[in-house]
């Protein structure tokens, strides 16, 4: 088993065909949407019937606001090292380092000829892509002068910079022999695809890029593992055919056993991203973590058994269940807001159900309930970033003098329409999570231990009452764009919203860690 303990992501990988171009823009807000992290597309600047990636690539980057973004893989051949450098770390300022840069050492060398290309030999191809890895790090560095003296790629004197906004991870779309070597000495990330890597082969190619990262001084884990994958939902028994939790399942066990961390799906189907993002990546995360913290608890699967089945036994002898370890977060009882609003969220109003703290629960039951915790985290990340959003577009108004110019004015303008697109996903992202509460556990909890119903009945209450803050956040974003003088309005709308979501939050997980331990998600 080879699992690098890397964090999952998931993303897709739509075709940039030209003539698609709203399609795919709206593909984008919906994996944005829907929690996806990553968005690529292929480069093939001589295909006439393929939009260019880097053009692309900086519009959806515009038009989403968690998205990395990704050519997968750019075609360095026609790519000259310096300007793609500069292009990526351009763009990756601009999002505030929602930037990765995949590279490929050239295929299709007849087409490369006819785009203005030079023909290159496999081994030249190679080289020429270790030096251009030398180059684009160089230039990155933002220190000195770049000097790389290559066959391919010669830079002499060239200031370096600018520096990305963070450090862009370069993947290698590698297959042979010498890029899997390349790959574990220089890069960031592997990233091969299904039509041209079969399922047998990824432990072979990760051992050859393990073994080149050691001989170069480094760890297996500094090189994430990524694959491109085909397929479709449906009834069918082989990879990626089934149902979506049967996706998860085999996802996961690439996870585990293969340490592929990023799943990146080619799909051009808006219900594809949905299942994908709403059914799968939530599955296979919950099946990793539950088999991630069975290991840390020193328990393995029991050798021989089905692997439908879930017999485990522990490394030493003893039960394997221990009692509640995962922490709720706790509401302090700070608020931000004043008025008649601010009261609403009085604690000796809400019902509570207690729980013997002395309970014991598996890692896998003690994984729903922390699961339902990492999610609350993220939205708490996602409200400290829109906090930060509306700190900066206000820090921007105060600076506005009667002498600033109508350019000024229109970066303004812009700001707070950026702002309304972050805050806007961020809203469509909480009530999605409150509707899959609302529609799916809370019925389950409820049939399986009727004396938490008061607890949910008020958790329901109170996410329509969020529902409403955040109709009023809109409407503030929708005045303040008409209005720049009314920033008071969004951020009074801002403060009800931090102290009604945070301390919704903290009090769901105090009351539902011991039932979703006990009973689950469904």
């Amino acid at each position: 088993m080879t699992d690098y303990g890397h964090q999952l992501r998931f993303g897709i990988f739509p075709a940039p065909a030209a003539g698609t171009e709203h399609q795919l823009l709206e593909l984008a807000q919906l994996a944005d949407v829907r929690g996806l992290e990553l968005f690529s597309v292929q480069d093939h600047p001589y295909q006439a019937r393929h939009l260019d990636a880097w053009t692309l690539l900086a519009v959806v980057a515009a038009r989403t606001s968690q998205l990395t973004v990704a050519p997968n893989v750019a075609n360095l051949p026609l790519r000259q090292p310096v300007v793609l450098a500069r292009s990526a770390a351009t763009l990756d300022r601009l999002t505030g380092g929602r930037v990765e840069l995949g590279l490929g050492a050239g295929a299709f060398w007849d087409a490369i000829v006819a785009a203005g290309g030079q023909r290159r030999t496999p081994r030249q191809a190679v080289d020429a892509l270790v030096e251009a890895i030398a180059v684009i790090r160089s230039v990155w560095s933002g220190t000195g002068t770049v000097r790389v003296d290559g066959e391919h790629y010669r830079v002499h004197g060239l200031h370096a910079g600018p520096t990305p906004a963070h450090p862009v991870p370069i993947w290698l779309g590698a297959y042979g022999p010498r890029m899997l070597r390349v790959t574990g000495r220089l890069a960031d990330a592997w990233i091969p695809s299904m039509g041209y890597t079969r399922l047998e082969d990824l432990s072979g190619m990760n051992d050859q890029i393990d073994a080149a990262a050691a001989s170069a001084g480094r760890s297996s884990a500094d090189i994430r593992r990524m694959y491109n994958l085909s397929g479709r939902f449906g009834t069918g028994a082989g990879f990626l055919e089934g149902a979506p939790r049967e996706w998860a399942e085999q996802l996961a066990a690439l996870a585990l056993d293969e340490g592929i961390s990023d799943f990146v799906l080619g799909t051009d189907d808006a219900d594809d991203v949905r299942r994908f993002a709403d059914e799968v990546a939530p599955a296979v995360r919950d099946l990793v973590a539950a088999e991630r913290d069975l290991v840390a608890a020193g328990v393995e699967p029991v050798e021989g058994a089905p692997a439908e089945t879930d017999v485990r036994r522990p490394h030493a002898a003893g039960s394997t269940a221990f009692p509640l370890a995962v922490v709720a977060t706790r509401d302090d009882g700070s608020r931000l807001a004043d008025g008649p609003d601010a009261d609403q969220w009085d604690e000796s109003t809400r019902p509570s159900v207690a729980h013997d703290p002395a309970t014991p629960y598996t890692p896998e039951q003690q994984a729903a309930a922390q699961h339902l915790i990492d999610v609350h985290d993220a939205l708490r990340s996602e409200l400290a970033q829109l906090r930060d959003v509306v700190a900066q577009v206000r820090h921007g108004l105060t600076d506005v003098g009667a002498a600033r110019s109508v350019l000024n004015t229109m970066t303004l303008r812009q700001n707070s329409w950026t702002l309304g697109a972050y805050c806007a996903s961020y809203c469509r992202i909480v009530t999605g999570h409150h509707a899959l509460e609302d529609r799916s556990v809370f019925p389950h909890l409820r049939a399986a231990e009727p004396a938490i119903a008061p607890v949910i009945d008020r958790l329901e209450q109170e996410h329509h009452v969020i529902a409403g803050v955040l109709e009023d956040v809109d409407r503030a974003l929708v005045a303040l764009v008409e209005d720049a003088t009314r920033f008071g309005d969004l951020q009074d709308a801002m403060d009800l919203l931090t102290d009604t979501l945070l301390s919704h939050l903290a009090y769901e997980e105090r009351e539902l860690s011991h039932p979703l331990a006990a009973h689950g998600f469904y």
